[in-house]
C-alpha cells in the first residue's frame, strides 16, 4: 500500500479532511498498556493515575468531568451499552466501580461530593501487554458511497479497525487485506506519534469516527476525529487516470494493433469487391446483325416464365422443427438457484484418460473438452448420444475455445500446434504448425468477437488475423487455403513464462489478463498496444487460470460486472479482483487444493462462482460471502475442471437412456429439466449436475 504522505502530497489541503485533533491533555502519570472507552458522545481516560475522566464531544466549554474514587492507577474502562442511563465501569488494582454519568453530572452541578458505590477486590498480578494491536472495533463502511474508480463495493464493506501503537487499519473480513492505513508519524499535527492505549468508536449521525489515544512514552492523551470516507477513498483512488474497463469504452485508436487488423481486412474486402463489381458490368444493348434477322428482344418483356420457385415445400423431418423450437429460449434466470441435484455421467474415454479442459458453446447446446490421448471430443450438452471426435493433435490437448458463431472450435495441444476445426463436419480448417512458436501453446481462444485468435507461448501472447477458406481443391486437396498473419505479439514484465491467458470474446474489449510465474497478473491493453497495469503476488504461487466475468447471451448483467475476474493458484484458493481498482475484493478458501491445479468458473448470471477440488467434490461459492454454500458430491476422483451451463431452462420428459461410447457402453440418466446445469469433470469422467426444478427465488 502506497505510503499516505505520498498520496495527499498532490492535493493540499487533505490531511486535515481525514484527521482531526479535537483535544490534547497530558497526564503526570502515563496511561500506556490501559484500556480506554468511548461511546458515541463520551470519551474516558485516566487522569494522573487514579482519577476517571469524561470529555463530552459535544461540550462546548469542553471541561472535563473528573470522578475521584480509585486509590490505584486505573486499568481498563468500558462504556454500557444503554445510552439512557448511560454508564461507565472503571477498574483498578483495589476497585471495580460503576459510574452512573447522569448522576454524577448532577452532583458536580451541585458541588456535592458523594462517592458511588464500591466493590472491593483482592489485588492481582500486573500484566505487560506486549502485543502491538491495541483495540479491535467495528468498522462501517457501507454508508461511503463508490467514487468513480470504484471503491468499496456494499457487499465487502464487512471491516474491523485495528489500532496499534504505530497507526490504525481498516481490515475488510471479505478478503483479509488492509483497506486503508492511518500512520500517526505521517501527519504533522497529531501530538501523539507511538500510543500506548488506543478505544474507537463510530458516530452514526455524521459517519466520523472517535478515536482515543494515549502516548505510549510520558502522559499525553488526546481525542481524534477520523473521516473513514476521505481514508478509504484517498488510499484506494490515488490519481489513477483513466480507470481501466473491460467493456470497451472508446474507439479503436489508428495506431492499435486492434484498428490495423480491422483495416487491413476491410481494405481487402473494398478491393475484391471493386473488381468483382467491374467484371459483372454490361451495358443493356440491342443486338441485331441485318435488318432481315428479328431482335433479340433483350429489351421486351419475357414471354415465357424460365424459373419458379417452390412455394409448397412441406417440412423435412420433425427434427428440424424441434430445432427451430429449441432456438427460442427464455432468458436465463438471474435469480435461479444453485446447481445441487446430481445429473448424467459419462466417461470421456474407454480407458482411464485425463480430461484437461472442457467449455460449452455460447447457445448451451454443446459441450467441447480436450484429452489427454490427443483426442478433443463434443458431447451434447445433455451429455447423451456418440460425441463427435476431433483427432490430429500428437500431445495432450490443454485448451479448447468455441467461436462466438459456433461455427469454428479451437484446439491447442503439447504438441506445439493449434487446429481450428469445423464444428459441424469435424473437419480441419486452420493449422499452425510448431515453427511457429518457440514453446508450447499454454493457452489459446478466439477475440474480438472471433476477429483474432489469442495465444500464449512461453513468455508472449501472439495475436493473429486469420481467414479460414474451406473451399475444397480436387488436384491440391492436401494444400491448406486457410492462413493466420502475426499482428503482434507482447511479453510480461520480466520476460516470465506465461501460465494463464483470459480476454473476452461476446463483445468487443481491448483488456487481455495474463498470469506469470513470478507470481504476478498483468493487464494489457490492445488499444494502446502496451501493458497497462501489474497486480505484484496475486497469489503466493503461481496462478494456473485467470476466470473472467463474461456474463451470456442469454442474460444481461451491469456493466460494471464485467470488471471483476477470478484467480486461482495451488494452495492458495480462488480470489475475486475488480480490474478497476486492481484489488482483490474477496477470498475463498473453503475447498482443499494441495497438489493440484484444480479448475473455476464464473455462472452466467455472475453470482455464483464454482471450483474444484482434491477431496472429490465440486464446491460452489456466493459472491457474497467467503464460505462455500454448496459442495456437490459424485465423483472418485480430483474435480479438476468446471463449466456453467450459458443458456435458459428447458422441459423435457424423464427417461433412462443407454448411450453408447467408443468400444463401451455407459447408462446415464437425462433428467426432465437442465436449468443453470453445472459441468465438473475428473480425471476421466464428466459429470453433469441441474438445477432442481423449483420456483426461482432470490439466494
Amino acid at each position: 500500500m502506497e505510503n499516505p504522505q505520498d498520496i495527499f502530497s498532490s492535493n493540499g489541503g487533505c490531511l486535515s479532511d481525514i484527521v482531526i485533533e479535537k483535544y490534547l491533555v497530558e497526564s503526570k502519570e502515563s496511561v500506556s498498556h490501559v484500556q480506554l472507552a468511548c461511546s458515541m458522545q463520551d470519551c474516558a481516560f485516566p487522569l494522573d493515575g487514579t482519577e476517571l475522566c469524561i470529555w463530552n464531544t459535544k461540550d462546548p466549554s469542553r471541561q472535563l468531568l473528573i470522578l475521584r474514587g480509585h486509590h490505584q492507577p486505573i486499568t481498563a474502562m468500558a462504556f454500557g451499552n444503554k445510552v439512557n442511563p448511560l454508564l461507565i465501569c472503571s477498574a483498578s488494582l483495589d476497585y471495580v466501580i460503576m459510574w452512573n454519568l447522569d448522576e454524577c453530572r448532577e452532583k458536580v452541578l451541585q458541588e456535592e461530593s458523594q462517592l458511588p458505590s464500591t466493590s472491593a477486590l483482592g489485588k492481582g498480578e500486573q500484566v505487560e501487554v506486549t502485543f502491538p494491536v491495541l483495540r479491535l472495533a467495528p468498522c462501517d463502511l457501507s454508508l461511503i458511497p463508490n467514487s468513480a474508480c470504484g471503491c468499496l463495493s456494499s457487499e465487502n464493506t464487512r471491516c474491523v479497525w485495528i489500532g496499534s501503537s504505530v497507526g490504525l487499519f481498516v481490515f475488510n473480513l471479505a478478503n483479509l487485506e488492509v483497506e486503508a492505513a492511518l500512520y500517526y508519524k505521517d501527519f504533522q499535527s497529531l501530538s501523539i506519534l507511538l500510543a500506548g492505549s488506543c478505544a474507537l468508536r463510530n458516530r452514526t449521525a455524521d459517519q466520523k469516527v472517535l478515536c482515543l489515544l494515549a502516548s505510549l512514552f510520558g502522559g499525553k492523551i488526546a481525542v481524534l476525529e477520523i473521516n473513514p470516507a476521505a481514508l478509504v477513498t484517498a488510499q484506494q483512488c490515488p490519481s489513477m487516470g483513466q480507470s481501466l474497463s473491460v467493456p470497451a469504452s472508446s474507439c479503436v485508436l489508428p495506431t492499435s494493433p486492434l484498428y490495423l487488423g480491422i483495416a487491413k481486412e476491410k481494405s481487402t474486402k473494398a478491393a475484391s469487391e471493386q473488381r468483382c463489381a467491374a467484371r459483372n458490368v454490361m451495358k443493356d444493348q440491342r443486338l441485331v446483325f441485318h435488318s432481315k434477322v428479328r431482335s433479340s428482344g433483350y429489351a421486351s418483356a419475357p414471354h415465357v416464365t424460365m424459373f419458379s420457385p417452390k412455394t409448397n415445400i412441406k417440412s423435412e423431418s420433425k427434427g428440424s422443427s424441434r430445432s427451430r423450437s429449441s432456438c427460442a429460449r427464455e432468458a436465463y434466470p438471474v435469480e435461479c438457484a444453485v446447481p445441487t441435484k446430481p445429473g448424467p455421467q459419462v466417461a470421456a474415454a474407454p480407458t482411464c484418460t485425463r480430461v484437461c479442459c472442457i467449455q460449452y458453446s455460447g447457445d448451451g447446446q454443446w459441450l467441447a473438452c480436450g484429452l489427454a490421448n490427443h483426442l478433443s471430443l463434443v458431447f451434447d450438452a445433455s451429455l447423451t448420444g456418440t460425441p463427435a471426435v476431433f483427432s490430429g493433435h500428437d500431445g495432450a490437448v490443454n485448451a479448447v475455445c468455441w467461436s462466438q458463431d459456433r461455427r469454428w472450435l479451437l484446439s491447442a495441444a503439447r504438441d506445439g500446434t493449434l487446429r481450428v476445426w469445423s464444428a459441424r463436419g469435424a473437419e480441419l480448417a486452420l493449422l499452425l504448425g510448431k515453427d511457429m512458436f518457440s514453446k508450447p501453446i499454454q493457452s489459446a481462444q478466439f477475440y474480438y468477437i472471433d476477429a483474432f485468435i489469442l495465444l500464449s507461448s512461453g513468455p508472449e501472447f501472439q495475436l493473429l488475423r486469420y481467414h479460414i477458406d474451406t473451399c475444397k481443391d480436387e488436384i491440391k486437396r492436401y494444400k491448406q487455403k486457410s492462413k493466420s498473419k502475426l499482428i503482434c505479439r507482447l511479453s510480461t514484465t520480466g520476460a516470465v513464462d506465461m501460465t494463464s491467458l483470459s480476454a473476452v470474446n461476446d463483445f468487443y474489449s481491448h483488456i487481455v489478463l495474463a498470469a506469470g510465474r513470478n507470481r504476478t497478473v498483468e493487464v494489457f491493453d490492445l488499444n494502446a498496444g502496451c501493458s497497462a497495469a501489474v497486480i505484484a503476488e496475486a497469489h503466493s504461487r503461481p496462478v494456473h487460470q485467470i476466470c473472467q466475468n463474461k456474463g451470456s447471451s442469454f442474460t444481461t448483467q451491469q456493466p460494471q460486472a464485467y470488471n471483476l475476474f477470478l484467480t486461482t493458484a495451488v494452495g492458495d484458493g480462488m480470489r475475486l479482483w475488480d480490474l478497476r481498482t486492481l484489488r482483490c475484493e474477496r477470498h475463498f478458501e473453503g475447498h482443499p487444493t494441495r497438489g493440484y491445479p484444480c479448475g473455476i468458473a464464473f455462472s452466467p448470471c455472475g453470482r455464483f462462482a464454482a471450483c474444484g477440488a482434491e477431496d472429490r467434490h465440486a464446491y460452489v461459492y456466493e459472491m457474497g460471502s467467503s464460505t462455500f454454500s454448496h459442495r456437490l458430491a459424485g465423483h472418485t476422483d480430483t474435480v479438476t475442471g468446471v463449466a456453467f451451463n450459458p443458456s435458459a431452462p428447458q422441459v423435457r420428459k424423464l427417461r433412462h437412456k443407454e448411450v453408447k461410447m467408443p468400444e463401451q457402453k455407459h447408462t446415464v440418466s437425462k433428467w426432465t429439466r437442465k436449468a443453470s446445469h453445472l459441468i465438473d469433470l475428473t480425471s476421466d469422467s464428466i459429470f453433469l449436475a441441474w438445477c432442481p426444478p423449483t420456483h426461482h427465488r432470490a439466494v
